[in-house]
């Protein structure tokens, strides 16, 4: 049975408790984290035996989301849940890339770190927790690991940085960090920022590895209490003498298959190549004796792989030459292009030497916004990006089955990159989706992405607050005082080489870092030179890409919906939805357009043209216009009665214009000058205290044929449909003066006509 522990301390005002020994007990490891209303389960389990036919090691984290830890019953049909939301594995992989390279070398046991958030507080994401608490438990379990590192969040308001900011704060602040780091030195780094500069983010990434010490401090806190000894397992490394033995036998052979510039003919030669050597080493000399190196073929493989990897640190540290020629500062040929597509609304190819993303960018109206199910507080989001990585990309063949980890990653990853830059709803009124899709990788793509998608949010008239590009720095480190970085490393070097620092931003400042490793620790001033060399090559790609489109297109694609915006009272949106919907029904059938309305009062209209949306829009205005005393209208005859008639001044709005405020001359029925569905200009007169709306038609100048005896129509209310107009039949001619007239029962009007009687049978 594990022993119980707990540990407690203040980490950025509030405290940070962690807990082992009464939940999950079967696991080889677990810790609960709880930090203000959020309690999050970390278990870490390592199998018994290790699989010694594979040459990587096997670890898993899964980042679990559970709706009940939030109060909420997960949406649609399975309410059980399904596949894991985008969301929970960037968090998953934001855990992995922090403890994997503290795993020891060789290592074949299969690892699975769970997180499993259970109760989660809005102000306390569960994420940084997730990976305190995975932290913990490999510290203080029997698996071989070599921790422990502490993690925080770190936020900046009005340039004041801020440990762990709430909810609230949160959303004020022009930085999101996180930052895990061990005792010495930084282990991985995560953000999405405002703009910030490389000097305050260095400030951030200072102040986040001070406070991480106190995490530390609290898990071997822990581990005193119940920490275990560390197993012995068994470590898969490729032998001294074989790897002499490689060397010997090809090295010369496999120093020119790497300088061969070409990544398409440099891999498919080293991997002929390394299949020759396999094959040739492995030959018995004789051939009835056995082969030199049976029963350690993926070890000889795995000496190959290790003499290349060799081979290019050692030209790059002691020759400063990189596989492809290039110096430690150069960067790819770049091309660009927009506008490459003619059905899109807005498309931008970005090419940096061997790697091409192509993005595409499709406008939609807000209700097209994608609906979050995940344990946050946001439940849409108006901006979008997806990456691909299909097969061909570098040249294989493999079934595609939807996006990988990997994929979700780079396409999460770019998205921070540029949301920041996307305007305001109240500016931009749209939901905007970008593609990009990988035509051809040789290392970096994610950050071709967040170029090409500048591009293509550029090319369909998105007003961008500052175009984004992005790079990747390498590093290939043998000790602090012998290191070399690669700007726009390649896929070779970022195989062959110890890190992978992704930095997107505009002329101003960051906007997006994402820092993996493979030692374990980067050295401050290693960071610090990283981001000033990431910036100088920023400014370099952004000049590129504005050679070719230097700011957002004016308008947005003829080809994308227009969003026409208005505010109604909230006491009028039953109107303009009507019972069962059938106003807005309506509206949508006739102009094609959709609509959205919130419960503030802001409508949103999305129209394919402008007219259909400018239609929209006067019909819900006319549904919504209050009549006001003095206002002319030119309203549509409903009825005649033997008062006078009613007109229709807006839709479903009536008003009574008695007989003699009809017209300037003496009449004795209404039908002598007006029809059911003849237009009249009118007057409001008063409304009474009971609502009911009087009008008149007197002083005022009628182009009807009714009135006037000829003339244009004029025009209808917004929204009034196109009445039909009838013929008028003048009055009966008055007679001659001093003749006696006779009284003349009047008839009723020709809308009413006679009940008929039938004679019973």
């Amino acid at each position: 049975m594990n022993e119980y522990g707990f540990v407690s301390a203040e980490i950025g005002g509030r405290m940070l408790s962690l807990e082992t020994g009464l939940l999950a007990r079967q696991a080889t490891s677990a810790v609960v984290v709880r930090y203000g209303d959020t309690v999050v389960l970390v278990t870490a389990t390592m199998s018994p035996h290790a699989r010694t036919e594979i040459d990587f090691f096997p670890l898993v984290v899964d980042f679990e989301e559970r709706k009940y830890a939030v109060g909420k019953i997960p949406g649609g049909f399975i309410k059980r849940g399904g596949r894991p939301s985008d969301e929970s594995i960037v968090q998953g992989r934001l855990v992995d890339r922090a403890i994997r390279p503290l795993f020891p070398k060789g290592m074949r046991n299969e690892v699975q770190v769970i997180v499993l958030p259970l109760s989660v507080d809005f102000d306390h994401p569960p994420a940084v927790l997730g990976l305190i608490g995975a932290s913990a438990a490999l510290t203080i379990s029997p698996i071989p690991w070599n921790g422990p590192l502490g993690a925080v969040r770190v936020g900046c308001i009005n340039g004041e940085l801020i440990i762990n900011p709430t909810s609230d704060l949160t959303e004020q602040s022009s930085l999101e960090l996180v930052v895990a780091s061990r005792p010495d030195h930084v282990m991985m780094i995560e953000a999405d920022a405002d703009q910030i500069s490389e000097e305050l983010m260095m400030q951030a990434i200072d102040l986040a590895h001070e406070e991480n010490q106190k995490v530390i401090a609290l898990i071997e806190e822990l581990r005193q209490q119940v920490g275990k000894p560390k197993a012995e397992v068994p470590l898969y490394l490729v032998s001294s003498e074989l790897k002499q033995a490689v060397r010997d036998f090809a090295g010369a052979s496999l120093r020119e298959a790497i300088l061969n510039p070409d990544k398409v003919a440099r891999e498919a030669g080293l991997q002929q190549l390394k299949e020759e050597i396999v094959a040739q080493m492995n030959t018995p000399p004789d051939p009835e004796s056995p082969p030199p190196y049976e029963g350690r073929e993926l070890e000889l493989s795995m000496a190959v792989d290790e003499v290349i990897k060799e081979q290019v640190r050692q030209m790059i540290l002691d020759e400063g030459k990189r596989p492809d020629g290039r110096a430690p500062h150069e960067i790819r040929e770049i091309r660009c292009a927009v506008g490459i597509l003619p059905r899109t609304h807005g498309s931008g190819l970005f090419q940096r030497g061997q790697t091409q993303v192509l993005t595409t960018c499709t406008l939609g109206a807000l209700q097209e916004a994608q609906i979050l199910d995940a344990l946050t507080e946001e439940e849409t989001k108006r901006y979008m990006h997806f990456y691909n990585f299909p097969p061909f990309s570098v040249g294989e063949v493999r079934p595609m089955r939807g996006p990988g980890r990997r994929e979700i990653g780079h396409g999460m990853l770019a998205e921070r990159a540029l949301v920041r830059m996307i305007p305001s709803e109240e500016e931009f009124p749209y939901a905007i989706l970008l593609y990009s899709e990988v035509l051809e990788s040789n290392g970096s793509t994610s950050m071709a992405s967040v170029c090409g998608s500048t591009l293509a949010l550029m090319d369909a008239g998105v007003p961008i607050k500052a175009p984004v590009a992005g790079i990747a720095t390498g590093l290939v480190f043998e000790s602090e005082d012998r290191y070399v970085l690669l700007t726009d490393i390649q896929g070779m070097e970022d195989a062959c080489g110890d890190m992978d620092f992704k930095v997107a931003g505009t002329e101003r400042g960051i906007t997006a870092i994402q820092l993996d490793l493979k030692i374990p620790g980067l050295p401050r001033n290693i960071i610090a030179e990283t981001l000033q060399r990431a910036r100088e090559a920023r400014l370099f790609i952004l000049q590129k890409m504005l050679e070719v489109i230097p700011a957002p297109r004016p308008e947005v694609s003829p080809r994308a919906p227009r969003i026409f915006v208005m505010e109604i009272s909230p006491d009028k949106i039953g109107d303009v939805i009507g019972p069962g919907g059938r106003t807005i029904k309506k509206i949508t059938a006739e102009t094609g357009a959709q609509i959205q309305i919130e419960q503030t009062g802001k409508v949103f209209i999305a129209a394919p043209d402008g007219e259909s949306g400018e239609r929209a829009r006067q019909m819900i205005e006319a549904l919504t216009k209050e009549v006001a005393v003095g206002e002319v209208y030119v309203g549509r005859v409903t009825r005649l009665m033997s008062r006078g008639a009613f007109v229709e001044l807006l839709p479903g709005k009536e008003g009574l214009v008695e007989l003699r405020e009809l017209t300037d001359r003496r009449i004795s029925r209404p039908d002598e000058v007006v029809k059911v569905g003849d237009l009249l200009r009118v007057r409001v007169k008063e409304i009474d205290s009971l609502g009911r709306v009087n009008l008149t038609a007197r002083g005022l100048e009628q182009t009807l044929k009714t009135l006037q005896g000829g003339g244009s129509e004029p025009s209808r209310p917004a929204g009034a449909p196109t009445p039909t107009a009838r013929p008028h039949r003048p009055a009966p001619p008055r007679p001659p003066q001093g003749e006696p007239q006779r009284e003349r029962k009047p008839e009723p009007p020709e809308e009413l006509p006679k009940p008929q009687f039938r004679p019973k049978r």
